[in-house]
C-alpha cells in the first residue's frame, strides 16, 4: 500500500497538469501545498498530526466545491483523491476507499481517471477486508478496461479473490482467458489448480499440472499433479507421474517407493510393481517379509507372469507356513496348468489342516 500511494500522489500532480477543466490558481497552488506536505512525510514514519491535518483540509475543500461548476467538481474530486493518500498512509483502508469513490462520483471527472480509481479503491477494499465490495470494483474495471497494461494484473487479483471467498464457478470463469495466455509462474499455477479442481473441472486441472512438470519441479508439485490424477479416477496418469517423480530423484523414501508400487498396481501396470518390489527387496530398501513378499506374489499374479507369481506365491507359503497360502499357490498353479507345483502345495496345505485343500487334490 505504501508503494501505492506514491502512485495516487504522482497522479494526482500530472492530472492537475493536464485537467480538461482549468482550475483557479489558488486552487491548484492549494493543491500542490498538500501534495508536497504529503511527499514529505517519510514512509512508515509519518507524522500522524500532518497526516490528520491534510485529510481534513482536503475533505473540507471537496465538499466546499462540489456543488460549483465543472472546474470545481473536477477540483472536488482531487481533494478526495488527496484525502485518500493521507488516509491510506494512516492505515485507514476503508477510508481512503470512500474518499475515492467520492472522487469518482464527480460528474467532470475524465473517464480514464475513473478507471485508474476504480481500480485503486477496488485494491483498497481489498486491503481492508471488504472482498464482496472489492470482487464487484474488479469486476466492473475489467469489464471497461480490455486491453489495458494492468488487466492480467487485476483479473488474477480478481481470481484469488473469489478463491478466497470459494466463490469456485466465478473463479473459474475469470481464470479461463488467463490460462490461454500461458506463461504462469509456480504461485498461479498452484492458484489454478485449487480453482480448476473446487470447480469440478479436475481434468483441466490435471492438465495444467502434468503440463507444467519438469525436472527443476519441486516434489509437491510431482505429489500434487499424481493425487489429483487418482481423485479423477485416472489411476494410470497417477502411476506415470510418480515413476517419473521417482527417476529424477525427486522422491527417495522407503515409502515414496511403496506408494509407487500401490499405484502401479491400481494403474494396471502390475509388472512394473513387480520389478519395483524385487529390486527394493534386493536393495536392502524392504525388509523379505510377509508384506513385501505378499504384495510380490499379488503383483506378478495380477501381471499374469506364470513363472514369476508361482515363484512368488511358493516363496510367501515358505515365509509365512500358512495353510491358505500353500492352498492359494496350489490353485494358481492348478489354473496355469503346473499340475506338479499344484499338487504339492495341496498336499502341504492339507498336512497343515486345510480342509478346501482336501477337495482340489481329488482332482488329481
Amino acid at each position: 500500500m505504501q508503494r501505492w500511494v506514491g502512485i495516487v500522489v504522482l497522479s494526482a500532480l500530472s492530472v492537475v497538469a493536464q485537467a480538461n477543466e482549468p482550475l483557479p490558481g489558488d486552487i491548484v497552488r492549494d493543491l500542490n501545498r498538500l501534495q508536497s506536505q504529503l511527499a514529505e512525510q517519510p514512509n512508515g514514519e509519518a507524522d500522524s498530526d500532518v497526516l490528520n491535518r491534510i485529510a481534513d483540509h482536503a475533505r473540507s475543500q471537496a465538499a466546499r466545491l462540489a456543488s460549483g461548476n465543472r472546474a470545481d467538481q473536477w477540483a472536488s474530486a482531487l481533494y478526495h483523491q488527496l484525502a485518500a493518500s493521507a488516509l491510506v498512509r494512516q492505515g485507514d483502508h476503508v477510508a481512503a476507499a470512500n474518499e475515492l469513490a467520492s472522487a469518482r462520483q464527480r460528474p467532470s471527472v475524465p473517464n480514464s481517471q475513473i478507471l485508474r480509481w476504480l481500480r485503486d479503491e477496488a485494491s483498497l477494499r481489498r486491503a481492508g477486508n471488504q472482498p464482496t465490495e472489492a470482487i464487484a470494483l474488479y469486476e466492473q474495471w475489467l469489464t471497461q478496461s480490455q486491453g489495458n497494461s494492468h488487466y492480467d494484473e487485476s483479473a488474477w487479483r480478481l481470481v484469488r479473490l473469489l478463491a478466497e471467498e470459494e466463490r469456485w464457478d466465478a473463479a473459474a470463469g475469470w481464470l479461463s482467458p488467463l490460462l490461454q495466455k500461458g506463461g504462469l509462474t509456480d504461485t498461479q499455477q498452484t492458484l489454478t489448480t485449487a480453482v480448476l479442481r473446487n470447480a469440478g473441472q479436475n481434468d483441466e486441472a490435471l492438465g495444467w499440472l502434468v503440463g507444467g512438470l519438469n525436472a527443476q519441479s519441486e516434489p509437491d508439485a510431482w505429489r500434487q499433479a499424481a493425487g489429483l490424477a487418482q481423485q479423477a479416477g485416472q489411476a494410470g496418469v497417477a502411476a506415470g507421474v510418480w515413476e517419473m517423480a521417482w527417476q529424477l530423484g525427486k522422491f527417495t523414501t522407503t515409502e515414496d517407493r511403496l506408494t509407487l508400487i500401490r499405484l502401479h498396481l491400481a494403474g494396471g501396470t502390475p509388472a512394473r510393481a513387480g520389478e519395483h518390489l524385487e529390486a527394493a527387496i534386493q536393495e536392502g530398501a524392504l525388509t523379505r517379509d510377509e508384506e513385501a513378499l505378499r504384495l510380490l506374489a499379488g503383483a506378478w499374479q495380477q501381471a499374469k507372469d506364470i513363472e514369476k507369481a508361482l515363484n512368488a506365491w511358493k516363496a510367501l507359503a515358505e515365509n509365512t507356513q500358512k495353510a491358505e497360502d500353500w492352498r492359494q499357490y496350489g490353485q494358481l498353479a492348478y489354473r496355469w496348468g503346473q499340475d506338479d507345483q499344484a499338487e504339492e502345495a495341496l498336499i502341504k496345505a492339507v498336512n497343515l489342516g486345510d480342509d478346501q485343500a482336501k477337495q482340489w487334490l481329488s482332482n488329481f
